[in-house]
């Protein structure tokens, strides 16, 4: 336990100019765009670029392939940044720090590395992945992806559906069956580059929120998978790949949980701003003790996930996987927080919150993505709940 009167969650001076310098991007190259991107669904290219050129995209690759070798602590700091002002473009960053580059650092073997980390570091390509199938979401064991044996290496028939990006992508992580596969044993992973022979791109959702990086449904039909493609290869009588390939999701629902925080971190600034300018009577409506207890309770709700938040990806240490339940719990805090903070950001704003032309709703409506993707809402309480009940404690002591 720390010292008195000292935060154990303190920022150190690194990291302090980390975050400086991304809510500058965000504020100077992604504020501005984000409305833009909102309605016309575009790809937010321009957003892409930007961070591209702040160098941000190499936060969690490692130096020695053009990264800064950082861990989940500073990839948080950016993402909540980034999600301040626009969660469509901060999920450009998450695809990167959280996703198909992660694996692959901590999962591939060398040539894998040498070949698509210094892509991902440079932003010189977007990463996406294959997951989720028509009839199979949140029961990821019921996926049809399948490979077959063919020669030295395979061939991979599956068709996934919500792949974020994957319509601009340049590699996907593809979960899918090897030989032999049933339920979650034989489960593992493979790398497609997305311009390989038999990979289509087939269509792409109208969406409620996170407008600027549409979900993609790809299609491959045939696709050659050489040996050196298999991330993880899945053994037919036992689950311990799967099993990894779950943990590491840990780390995007911790990539997931940032963007909420900084959503409804960007909402509940805007809210204060703008009941300390409306006045009723010539009086700020921010006076009226009614508002200031829901003020109160955002910021209340808005803290205990951001502490939840740190406490899993400090568990992590430096280059670790942030603990199973601890991080259920910070992103189950962190979208129900989300989406309290955005709701109630709305009504402080009164019509001005319904309106497209103010930010709130709009953050509302991409926090709402948030609570399903990463593992619902649902998904994490059934977990935590099956862990506590079995007598699961979290790293501190004695709270149950």
């Amino acid at each position: 336990m720390g010292a008195p009167g000292i935060d154990p969650f303190a920022e150190t001076d690194d990291q302090q100019a980390l975050r400086a310098l991304a809510r500058e991007v965000a504020e100077r190259d992604l504020a501005p765009n984000a409305r833009h991107w909102d309605e016309s669904e575009e790809f937010p290219q321009g957003s892409w670029d930007a961070i591209r050129k702040a160098e941000l995209f190499g936060i969690t690759i490692d130096e020695q392939y053009g990264g800064m070798g950082m861990g989940d602590i500073e990839a948080a700091i950016v993402l909540e940044e980034l999600a301040r002002v626009d969660v469509s473009s901060a999920i450009l960053a998450q695809l990167t720090f959280n996703g198909p580059p992660r694996a692959i650092q901590h999962l591939g073997h060398d040539a894998m590395k040498k070949k698509w980390l210094p892509l991902a570091a440079s932003g010189e390509g977007l990463f996406c992945i294959g997951i989720s199938e028509t009839e199979a979401g949140s029961a990821v064991t019921h996926m049809r992806a399948r490979l077959t044996a063919d020669g030295d290496g395979y061939r991979l028939n599956a068709y996934k559906n919500y792949v974020t990006g994957g319509h601009k992508s340049k590699c996907c992580l593809v979960w899918c069956r090897f030989p032999g596969s049933e339920g979650a044993r034989g489960i593992g992973a493979v790398l497609v580059d997305l311009e390989s022979e038999g990979v289509t791109v087939a269509g792409t959702h109208v969406k409620m929120g996170l407008r600027g990086t549409s979900e993609a449904e790809l299609a491959f039909d045939d696709v050659w998978i050489a040996p050196e493609d298999v991330l993880l290869p899945g053994e037919a009588d036992n689950s311990e790949s799967f099993k990894t390939l779950i943990s590491h999701i840990n780390h995007e629902r911790c990539g997931n949980a940032a963007m909420c925080v900084g959503a409804a971190q960007g909402a509940l600034e805007y809210a204060v701003q703008y009941i300390n300018e409306r006045t009723v009577g010539g009086r700020p409506i921010a006076e009226y003790q009614g508002l200031q207890w829901k003020v109160a309770d955002m910021a209340t709700q808005l803290e205990g996930a951001r502490l939840l938040l740190m406490r899993a990806l400090h568990l992590a240490g430096p280059h670790g996987t942030p603990p199973a339940l601890e991080t259920a719990m910070a992103k189950t805090a962190a979208n129900l927080a989300a989406k309290f903070v955005c709701d109630e950001a709305i009504q402080l704003l009164g019509g001005y919150g319904f309106s497209r032309e103010y930010p709130v709703e709009r953050a509302y409506r991409d926090i709402r993505g948030l609570c399903i993707g990463a593992g619902t809402v649902e998904i994490q309480r059934n977990f935590i709940g099956s862990q506590i009940v079995r007598g699961a404690k979290t790293t501190s002591a004695g709270w149950i």
